[in-house]
């Protein structure tokens, strides 16, 4: 008896210690968000916000650190949170990419940087290979630190957490000598041994006629071809492709400036095929994000976002649209596979960025009210602030990236 009583003792010890840690134990979690200053005179700093939907913070301010950048255009970064927490963050004007050490959430620091490499500058895009090297997107030759004007080729390079370069190869194709074939995107697919890069330009050149798409091999970098994309019923559906992303059915879907999806298969095979599945209103679309069989896509022209379901990728379904406001105009997304959330950041400074919650049943997107800054209102603001780097001002975000 006695013995059974000393064993019901300790259990309920062991259950109160348990439900005690749950209690005080609130596992950590943060969303970096790389930033620039609008106005040009402050430098390009990362924030770090609580993104535990559990933690009593939620939504605020963590920290902010500046980088040695000085803002001319803070833009992209890695999608997602790479197993090393070396974050690449490029400010594509100035030409030049920071790579931050975000391992201490507390703490992030800047690790180190680089411009021009292999014979390439400026780079856009940015995706992670099996053996945890960059693969970036770099749009032009390098001429003494600077891009080559009127250059109509640039180049892919692999790059390790340091900033070396490991290898590197052009994207020049005599066949289509008369184009701009200016690498913007890439999407990696190691079980086919191919990378496809799209040919967009940051700015105003050969903008009309970028339509084309590229497949490499992943195994040796070497061009395997340029393909066109598919103009569609309006005859625009091709211009200026820019972000690919990787279905469920292994296809790849590609978006463009003009708001078409374009669905590229074959790519394992000689001759690949691109078709246009589904356009969306307007122009300038931005930053897509495929979760499970939903595609979800920034449309400037509604202020809001539209999700497709590609469960039937040859035929898209528009399943849900969320309007954030009249005078939002969205950009990025990204996902977090650990809270189920998607961050959206706005194009324009001073503005919020939101966490949106997706209905992975329905494809419903609605904002995340919980989710409130230092404001107390749904999101987080980049409106003037003391930020805790030392710098006053508005932020203009861009990349946004959750932690691992």
């Amino acid at each position: 008896m006695l013995r059974r009583l000393q064993l019901l003792i300790l259990a309920s010890m062991t259950v109160a210690v348990t439900a005690h840690s749950q209690t005080i134990s609130v596992p950590a979690h943060h969303l970096f968000v790389w930033t620039g200053d609008p106005a040009k005179t402050g430098n390009n700093f990362v924030v770090v916000v609580d993104a535990n939907p559990t933690s009593s913070t939620y939504g605020r301010l963590v920290t902010s650190v500046a980088t040695d950048q000085r803002s001319a255009r803070a833009h992209h970064t890695e999608y997602e949170m790479p197993a090393s927490g070396m974050l690449f963050a490029n400010d594509h004007d100035a030409n030049r990419t920071i790579i931050m050490d975000l391992r201490n959430p507390q703490q992030p620091r800047q690790a180190g940087s680089f411009g021009s490499l292999a014979g390439y500058s400026m780079p856009h895009s940015f995706a992670r290979l099996p053996n945890g090297n960059v693969l970036a997107t770099f749009q032009y030759p390098d001429h003494a630190g600077h891009m080559v004007m009127g250059a109509r080729t640039g180049g892919l390079v692999e790059i390790d957490d340091s900033g070396r370069v490991v290898r590197s190869s052009s994207n020049a194709d005599p066949a289509f000598a008369d184009e701009g074939l200016l690498p913007y995107g890439l999407a990696v697919l190691p079980n086919i041994d191919r990378v496809i890069v799209t040919n967009s330009p940051m700015g105003d050149d050969f903008l009309l006629t970028s339509n084309t798409y590229q497949l490499f091999r992943l195994s040796d970098l070497k061009l395997l071809g340029t393909y066109r994309l598919d103009p569609g019923p309006r005859l625009n559906g091709h211009v200026s492709p820019e972000e690919p992303r990787i279905g469920p059915d292994g296809a790849a879907y590609i978006q463009t400036l003009s708001c078409g999806i374009q669905r590229v298969t074959g790519m394992e095979g000689p001759s690949p095929t691109a078709t246009l599945v589904y356009q969306f209103p307007g122009s300038w679309c931005g930053v897509p994000t495929i979760v499970g069989h939903y595609l979800v896509q920034s449309v400037p022209s509604i202020h809001g976002y539209v999700v497709l379901d590609i469960a039937d990728g040859a035929r898209p379904v528009e399943v849900s649209r969320l309007v954030i406001n009249d005078r939002y105009s969205p950009h990025w997304t990204g996902w977090d596979g650990s809270s189920r959330r998607l961050v959206i950041t706005p194009g324009q400074s001073g503005d919020r960025m939101y966490l949106l919650k997706l209905d992975e049943d329905s494809g419903a997107l609605t904002i995340d009210e919980t989710f409130r800054g230092e404001d107390g209102q749904p999101g987080f603001s980049f409106a003037e602030r003391a930020w805790p780097h030392g710098w006053t001002g508005a932020g203009q975000p861009h990349g946004a990236v959750f932690s691992r």
